[in-house]
Protein backbone atom coordinates (compact mmCIF):
# COMPACT_ATOMS: atom_id res chain seq x y z
CA UNK A 1 0.00 0.00 0.00
CA UNK A 2 2.82 2.37 0.77
CA UNK A 3 4.53 1.65 -2.51
CA UNK A 4 1.26 2.20 -4.39
CA UNK A 5 0.62 5.46 -2.57
CA UNK A 6 4.07 6.75 -3.39
CA UNK A 7 3.79 5.82 -7.05
CA UNK A 8 0.52 7.64 -7.65
CA UNK A 9 1.51 11.31 -7.29
CA UNK A 10 3.95 11.33 -10.25
CA UNK A 11 1.33 9.57 -12.38
CA UNK A 12 -1.34 12.04 -11.31
CA UNK A 13 0.95 14.99 -11.99
CA UNK A 14 1.71 13.63 -15.44
CA UNK A 15 -1.94 13.19 -16.39
CA UNK A 16 -3.02 16.49 -14.82
CA UNK A 17 -0.38 18.51 -16.60
CA UNK A 18 -2.14 20.61 -19.33
CA UNK A 19 -1.26 19.86 -22.90
CA UNK A 20 0.71 22.59 -24.63
CA UNK A 21 -1.04 24.35 -27.50
CA UNK A 22 1.52 23.30 -30.09
CA UNK A 23 -0.69 24.44 -32.97
CA UNK A 24 -0.03 28.10 -32.09
CA UNK A 25 3.67 27.86 -31.36
CA UNK A 26 4.63 29.50 -34.64
CA UNK A 27 1.67 31.87 -34.75
CA UNK A 28 3.55 35.15 -35.05
CA UNK A 29 2.20 38.72 -34.97
CA UNK A 30 2.42 38.78 -38.78
CA UNK A 31 -0.93 36.96 -38.84
CA UNK A 32 -2.71 40.18 -37.92
CA UNK A 33 -2.08 41.23 -41.52
CA UNK A 34 -5.01 38.95 -42.45
CA UNK A 35 -7.29 41.08 -40.29
CA UNK A 36 -5.88 44.31 -41.68
CA UNK A 37 -6.25 43.21 -45.28
CA UNK A 38 -9.81 42.01 -44.75
CA UNK A 39 -10.97 45.10 -42.86
CA UNK A 40 -9.54 47.50 -45.45
CA UNK A 41 -11.54 45.79 -48.21
CA UNK A 42 -14.72 46.69 -46.33
CA UNK A 43 -13.66 50.14 -45.15
CA UNK A 44 -12.26 51.41 -48.43
CA UNK A 45 -15.20 50.06 -50.44
CA UNK A 46 -17.69 52.18 -48.49
CA UNK A 47 -16.71 55.41 -50.31
CA UNK A 48 -16.38 54.11 -53.86
CA UNK A 49 -17.66 56.54 -56.52
CA UNK A 50 -20.07 53.92 -57.90
CA UNK A 51 -23.18 52.36 -56.43
CA UNK A 52 -23.58 48.65 -57.08
CA UNK A 53 -26.66 46.76 -55.80
CA UNK A 54 -25.73 44.53 -52.89
CA UNK A 55 -22.25 46.04 -52.54
CA UNK A 56 -22.97 47.59 -49.15
CA UNK A 57 -24.23 44.28 -47.78
CA UNK A 58 -21.17 42.46 -49.12
CA UNK A 59 -18.86 45.04 -47.54
CA UNK A 60 -20.60 44.68 -44.19
CA UNK A 61 -20.21 40.91 -44.39
CA UNK A 62 -16.49 41.31 -45.10
CA UNK A 63 -16.18 43.62 -42.10
CA UNK A 64 -17.95 41.03 -39.94
CA UNK A 65 -15.43 38.46 -41.16
CA UNK A 66 -12.57 40.76 -40.14
CA UNK A 67 -14.12 41.13 -36.67
CA UNK A 68 -14.34 37.34 -36.30
CA UNK A 69 -10.74 36.95 -37.48
CA UNK A 70 -9.60 39.57 -34.97
CA UNK A 71 -11.31 37.80 -32.05
CA UNK A 72 -9.92 34.40 -33.10
CA UNK A 73 -6.39 35.73 -33.51
CA UNK A 74 -6.46 37.60 -30.21
CA UNK A 75 -7.45 34.36 -28.48
CA UNK A 76 -4.82 32.33 -30.36
CA UNK A 77 -2.10 34.87 -29.61
CA UNK A 78 -3.09 34.81 -25.94
CA UNK A 79 -2.59 31.03 -25.97
CA UNK A 80 0.74 31.59 -27.68
CA UNK A 81 1.94 33.89 -24.89
CA UNK A 82 0.66 31.53 -22.17
CA UNK A 83 2.08 28.28 -23.53
CA UNK A 84 5.05 29.46 -25.60
CA UNK A 85 6.55 32.43 -23.81
CA UNK A 86 10.01 31.45 -25.00
CA UNK A 87 8.88 31.76 -28.61
CA UNK A 88 7.05 35.01 -27.89
CA UNK A 89 10.20 36.53 -26.38
CA UNK A 90 12.21 35.23 -29.32
CA UNK A 91 9.85 37.09 -31.66
CA UNK A 92 10.57 40.36 -29.86
CA UNK A 93 14.31 39.78 -30.12
CA UNK A 94 14.19 38.77 -33.78
CA UNK A 95 14.68 41.74 -36.16
CA UNK A 96 12.63 39.91 -38.81
CA UNK A 97 9.60 39.43 -36.54
CA UNK A 98 9.54 42.26 -34.00
CA UNK A 99 8.31 44.93 -36.47
CA UNK A 100 5.17 42.88 -37.04
CA UNK A 101 3.94 43.87 -33.59
CA UNK A 102 2.75 47.03 -35.30
CA UNK A 103 0.22 44.86 -37.13
CA UNK A 104 -1.72 44.27 -33.91
CA UNK A 105 -2.34 47.99 -33.59
CA UNK A 106 -3.40 48.36 -37.22
CA UNK A 107 -5.71 45.34 -37.01
CA UNK A 108 -7.53 46.83 -34.02
CA UNK A 109 -7.80 50.21 -35.71
CA UNK A 110 -8.93 48.85 -39.08
CA UNK A 111 -11.73 46.77 -37.57
CA UNK A 112 -12.81 49.69 -35.38
CA UNK A 113 -12.87 52.07 -38.32
CA UNK A 114 -14.87 49.56 -40.36
CA UNK A 115 -17.46 49.37 -37.59
CA UNK A 116 -18.22 53.05 -38.07
CA UNK A 117 -18.23 53.03 -41.88
CA UNK A 118 -20.11 49.81 -42.71
CA UNK A 119 -20.57 47.77 -39.53
CA UNK A 120 -23.19 50.19 -38.19
CA UNK A 121 -25.59 48.88 -40.83
CA UNK A 122 -25.88 45.65 -38.85
CA UNK A 123 -25.04 46.57 -35.26
CA UNK A 124 -26.40 50.12 -35.13
CA UNK A 125 -24.67 53.49 -34.84
CA UNK A 126 -24.42 53.51 -31.04
CA UNK A 127 -22.70 50.11 -30.69
CA UNK A 128 -20.52 50.92 -33.71
CA UNK A 129 -19.29 54.14 -32.09
CA UNK A 130 -18.63 52.33 -28.81
CA UNK A 131 -16.75 49.50 -30.55
CA UNK A 132 -14.70 51.94 -32.60
CA UNK A 133 -13.86 54.01 -29.51
CA UNK A 134 -12.61 50.94 -27.65
CA UNK A 135 -10.58 49.57 -30.56
CA UNK A 136 -9.23 53.01 -31.46
CA UNK A 137 -8.03 53.60 -27.91
CA UNK A 138 -6.45 50.15 -27.64
CA UNK A 139 -4.96 50.29 -31.13
CA UNK A 140 -3.46 53.73 -30.59
CA UNK A 141 -1.89 52.70 -27.29
CA UNK A 142 -0.43 49.54 -28.82
CA UNK A 143 0.77 51.48 -31.86
CA UNK A 144 2.59 54.08 -29.79
CA UNK A 145 4.18 51.33 -27.69
CA UNK A 146 5.35 49.52 -30.83
CA UNK A 147 6.65 52.75 -32.39
CA UNK A 148 8.92 53.23 -29.39
CA UNK A 149 9.74 49.66 -28.34
CA UNK A 150 10.65 48.14 -31.69
CA UNK A 151 13.15 50.85 -32.77
CA UNK A 152 14.62 50.71 -29.26
CA UNK A 153 15.12 46.95 -29.52
CA UNK A 154 16.62 47.39 -32.98
CA UNK A 155 19.16 49.79 -31.53
CA UNK A 156 20.14 47.94 -28.34
CA UNK A 157 19.40 44.26 -28.98
CA UNK A 158 18.91 43.45 -32.66
CA UNK A 159 22.17 45.01 -33.87
CA UNK A 160 21.00 45.42 -37.46
CA UNK A 161 22.94 47.19 -40.20
CA UNK A 162 21.86 49.31 -43.18
CA UNK A 163 22.37 46.31 -45.47
CA UNK A 164 19.55 44.51 -43.61
CA UNK A 165 16.96 47.27 -44.14
CA UNK A 166 13.59 46.00 -45.39
CA UNK A 167 10.15 47.63 -45.76
CA UNK A 168 9.06 45.54 -42.76
CA UNK A 169 10.86 48.11 -40.59
CA UNK A 170 8.10 50.59 -41.46
CA UNK A 171 5.32 48.56 -39.80
CA UNK A 172 5.63 49.88 -36.22
CA UNK A 173 6.12 53.42 -37.52
CA UNK A 174 3.03 53.52 -39.74
CA UNK A 175 0.69 52.33 -36.97
CA UNK A 176 0.24 55.85 -35.48
CA UNK A 177 -0.61 57.10 -38.99
CA UNK A 178 -3.51 54.64 -39.10
CA UNK A 179 -4.75 56.18 -35.83
CA UNK A 180 -4.38 59.62 -37.40
CA UNK A 181 -6.46 58.58 -40.41
CA UNK A 182 -9.27 56.84 -38.51
CA UNK A 183 -9.48 59.00 -35.40
CA UNK A 184 -11.25 61.92 -37.15
CA UNK A 185 -14.25 59.64 -37.79
CA UNK A 186 -14.93 59.77 -34.05
CA UNK A 187 -14.73 63.57 -33.83
CA UNK A 188 -18.39 64.26 -34.77
CA UNK A 189 -19.51 61.82 -32.06
CA UNK A 190 -17.82 63.81 -29.27
CA UNK A 191 -19.29 66.84 -27.50
CA UNK A 192 -18.58 70.11 -29.32
CA UNK A 193 -15.70 72.29 -28.21
CA UNK A 194 -12.63 71.05 -26.41
CA UNK A 195 -13.23 67.28 -26.82
CA UNK A 196 -13.54 67.47 -30.60
CA UNK A 197 -10.64 69.87 -31.01
CA UNK A 198 -8.41 67.81 -28.71
CA UNK A 199 -9.01 64.59 -30.63
CA UNK A 200 -8.46 66.26 -34.02
CA UNK A 201 -5.18 67.88 -32.98
CA UNK A 202 -4.06 64.66 -31.25
CA UNK A 203 -4.59 62.84 -34.54
CA UNK A 204 -2.62 65.58 -36.29
CA UNK A 205 0.22 65.02 -33.81
CA UNK A 206 0.13 61.29 -34.58
CA UNK A 207 0.29 62.22 -38.26
CA UNK A 208 3.52 64.16 -37.65
CA UNK A 209 5.00 61.46 -35.43
CA UNK A 210 4.54 58.77 -38.05
CA UNK A 211 5.42 60.96 -41.02
CA UNK A 212 8.80 62.11 -39.75
CA UNK A 213 9.71 58.65 -38.47
CA UNK A 214 8.89 57.26 -41.91
CA UNK A 215 10.94 59.95 -43.63
CA UNK A 216 13.92 58.83 -41.55
CA UNK A 217 13.45 55.12 -42.29
CA UNK A 218 12.35 55.17 -45.93
CA UNK A 219 15.72 56.30 -47.36
CA UNK A 220 17.36 53.27 -45.75
CA UNK A 221 14.87 50.98 -47.46
CA UNK A 222 15.27 52.63 -50.85
CA UNK A 223 19.07 52.69 -50.60
CA UNK A 224 19.14 49.00 -49.66
CA UNK A 225 16.97 48.15 -52.66
CA UNK A 226 19.09 50.11 -55.13
CA UNK A 227 22.56 49.25 -53.84
CA UNK A 228 21.99 45.79 -52.39
CA UNK A 229 19.98 44.25 -55.19
CA UNK A 230 16.48 42.76 -55.17
CA UNK A 231 15.20 41.25 -51.93
CA UNK A 232 14.87 37.47 -51.51
CA UNK A 233 11.94 36.03 -53.44
CA UNK A 234 9.79 35.35 -50.37
CA UNK A 235 10.31 38.91 -49.12
CA UNK A 236 9.58 40.66 -52.42
CA UNK A 237 5.86 41.32 -51.67
CA UNK A 238 6.98 43.32 -48.62
CA UNK A 239 7.99 46.10 -51.01
CA UNK A 240 4.29 46.99 -51.13
CA UNK A 241 4.49 47.96 -47.44
CA UNK A 242 6.02 51.28 -48.49
CA UNK A 243 2.61 52.22 -49.90
CA UNK A 244 1.15 52.06 -46.37
CA UNK A 245 2.48 55.33 -44.95
CA UNK A 246 2.02 57.08 -48.32
CA UNK A 247 -1.63 56.16 -48.79
CA UNK A 248 -2.50 56.40 -45.11
CA UNK A 249 -1.00 59.87 -44.71
CA UNK A 250 -2.97 61.09 -47.73
CA UNK A 251 -6.09 59.57 -46.20
CA UNK A 252 -5.36 61.26 -42.87
CA UNK A 253 -4.88 64.67 -44.49
CA UNK A 254 -8.23 64.31 -46.21
CA UNK A 255 -9.92 63.20 -42.99
CA UNK A 256 -8.58 66.28 -41.16
CA UNK A 257 -10.06 68.53 -43.83
CA UNK A 258 -13.42 66.74 -43.63
CA UNK A 259 -13.98 67.43 -39.93
CA UNK A 260 -11.95 70.61 -39.33
CA UNK A 261 -14.73 73.16 -40.16
CA UNK A 262 -16.46 74.06 -36.92
CA UNK A 263 -13.89 72.17 -34.84
CA UNK A 264 -10.82 74.41 -35.16
CA UNK A 265 -11.08 78.18 -35.70
CA UNK A 266 -10.30 79.95 -38.95
CA UNK A 267 -7.90 80.04 -40.73
CA UNK A 268 -6.75 76.65 -39.45
CA UNK A 269 -9.83 74.89 -40.80
CA UNK A 270 -8.98 76.17 -44.28
CA UNK A 271 -5.36 75.17 -43.73
CA UNK A 272 -6.40 71.54 -43.32
CA UNK A 273 -8.21 71.78 -46.64
CA UNK A 274 -5.07 73.07 -48.31
CA UNK A 275 -3.02 70.32 -46.68
CA UNK A 276 -5.32 67.64 -48.06
CA UNK A 277 -4.58 68.70 -51.64
CA UNK A 278 -1.08 70.18 -51.50
CA UNK A 279 0.22 67.19 -49.54
CA UNK A 280 -1.95 64.44 -50.96
CA UNK A 281 -1.37 65.05 -54.67
CA UNK A 282 2.45 64.76 -54.72
CA UNK A 283 2.49 61.92 -52.19
CA UNK A 284 0.00 59.97 -54.29
CA UNK A 285 2.23 60.56 -57.30
CA UNK A 286 5.16 58.98 -55.46
CA UNK A 287 2.90 56.14 -54.31
CA UNK A 288 2.04 55.35 -57.93
CA UNK A 289 5.72 55.37 -58.81
CA UNK A 290 6.45 52.94 -55.99
CA UNK A 291 3.50 50.78 -56.98
CA UNK A 292 4.98 50.35 -60.45
CA UNK A 293 8.46 49.69 -59.05
CA UNK A 294 7.24 47.14 -56.50
CA UNK A 295 5.00 45.51 -59.10
CA UNK A 296 7.96 45.07 -61.45
CA UNK A 297 9.92 43.35 -58.68
CA UNK A 298 6.99 41.05 -57.94
CA UNK A 299 6.69 40.05 -61.61
CA UNK A 300 10.43 39.31 -61.61
CA UNK A 301 10.09 37.22 -58.45
CA UNK A 302 7.14 35.26 -59.86
CA UNK A 303 9.11 34.43 -62.99
CA UNK A 304 11.88 33.11 -60.76
CA UNK A 305 9.59 30.81 -58.82
CA UNK A 306 8.27 32.86 -55.90
CA UNK A 307 5.71 30.80 -53.99
CA UNK A 308 3.00 31.86 -51.59
CA UNK A 309 3.95 32.98 -48.11
CA UNK A 310 2.29 35.19 -45.53
CA UNK A 311 4.14 38.17 -47.02
CA UNK A 312 1.53 38.08 -49.81
CA UNK A 313 -0.81 39.88 -47.41
CA UNK A 314 1.42 42.90 -48.05
CA UNK A 315 -0.52 43.28 -51.29
CA UNK A 316 -3.73 44.11 -49.41
CA UNK A 317 -3.66 46.73 -46.64
CA UNK A 318 -1.07 49.06 -48.24
CA UNK A 319 -3.01 49.12 -51.51
CA UNK A 320 -6.19 49.70 -49.49
CA UNK A 321 -4.68 52.84 -47.96
CA UNK A 322 -4.01 54.12 -51.47
CA UNK A 323 -7.69 53.50 -52.28
CA UNK A 324 -8.80 55.63 -49.33
CA UNK A 325 -6.19 58.24 -50.21
CA UNK A 326 -7.50 58.47 -53.77
CA UNK A 327 -11.05 58.74 -52.41
CA UNK A 328 -9.97 61.68 -50.23
CA UNK A 329 -8.38 63.45 -53.19
CA UNK A 330 -11.49 62.87 -55.28
CA UNK A 331 -13.60 64.55 -52.57
CA UNK A 332 -11.35 67.57 -52.18
CA UNK A 333 -10.38 68.15 -55.80
CA UNK A 334 -13.54 67.05 -57.60
CA UNK A 335 -11.43 65.46 -60.33
CA UNK A 336 -12.85 62.44 -62.12
CA UNK A 337 -9.29 61.19 -62.60
CA UNK A 338 -9.10 60.35 -58.89
CA UNK A 339 -12.44 58.54 -59.10
CA UNK A 340 -10.98 56.39 -61.85
CA UNK A 341 -7.81 55.82 -59.82
CA UNK A 342 -9.96 54.78 -56.84
CA UNK A 343 -11.79 52.15 -58.87
CA UNK A 344 -8.59 50.80 -60.42
CA UNK A 345 -6.86 50.47 -57.06
CA UNK A 346 -9.92 48.88 -55.45
CA UNK A 347 -10.12 46.22 -58.15
CA UNK A 348 -6.42 45.55 -57.54
CA UNK A 349 -7.08 45.35 -53.79
CA UNK A 350 -9.93 42.85 -54.13
CA UNK A 351 -7.90 40.66 -56.49
CA UNK A 352 -4.98 40.68 -54.04
CA UNK A 353 -7.24 39.90 -51.08
CA UNK A 354 -8.93 36.97 -52.82
CA UNK A 355 -5.55 35.54 -53.85
CA UNK A 356 -4.03 35.86 -50.37
CA UNK A 357 -7.17 34.55 -48.64
CA UNK A 358 -7.47 31.47 -50.86
CA UNK A 359 -3.81 30.52 -50.45
CA UNK A 360 -3.98 31.10 -46.69
CA UNK A 361 -7.06 28.90 -46.38
CA UNK A 362 -5.32 26.17 -48.35
CA UNK A 363 -2.29 26.42 -46.09
CA UNK A 364 -4.44 26.10 -42.98
CA UNK A 365 -6.31 23.10 -44.34
CA UNK A 366 -3.13 21.35 -45.46
CA UNK A 367 -1.32 22.10 -42.21
CA UNK A 368 1.47 24.07 -43.87
CA UNK A 369 0.38 27.11 -41.84
CA UNK A 370 0.76 28.73 -39.37
CA UNK A 371 4.42 29.53 -39.60
CA UNK A 372 6.51 32.49 -38.58
CA UNK A 373 7.60 35.12 -41.11
CA UNK A 374 10.54 34.24 -43.29
CA UNK A 375 13.89 35.38 -41.86
CA UNK A 376 15.52 38.46 -43.30
CA UNK A 377 19.03 37.84 -44.67
CA UNK A 378 21.76 39.44 -42.62
CA UNK A 379 23.72 40.53 -45.66
CA UNK A 380 22.87 41.78 -49.13
CA UNK A 381 22.85 39.46 -52.08
CA UNK A 382 26.22 39.18 -53.81
CA UNK A 383 26.74 41.37 -56.83
CA UNK A 384 27.28 38.34 -59.03
CA UNK A 385 23.66 37.33 -58.46
CA UNK A 386 22.37 40.41 -60.21
CA UNK A 387 21.67 40.20 -63.93
CA UNK A 388 21.95 42.91 -66.49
Amino acid sequence: MVIAARSRPPLLRATARPRRATAVRHLGPNWYACVMGTAIVAGSGAALPVRVPGLRTALTAVWALSLVLLVVLLAARALHWVHHRDQARAHLLDPATAPFYGCLSMALLAVGGGALTVGRDWIGTGPAVALDAVLFTAGTAVGLAAAVTVPYLMAVRHRVGPEQATPVWLLPLVAPMVSAALGPHLVPHLPPGQPRRTLLLACFALFGLSLFATLVMLPLVFARLVTGGPPPLALTPALFLVLGPLGQSTTAAGAFADVAPGVVPAPYDEGFGLLAVLYGVPVTGFALLWLCLAGAHVVRALRRGMRFSMTWWSFTFPVGTCVTGAEALARHTGLLAYDGLTLFLYVLLVAAWVTAAVHTARGLVSGALPAGPDPVPSAPRPATARTR
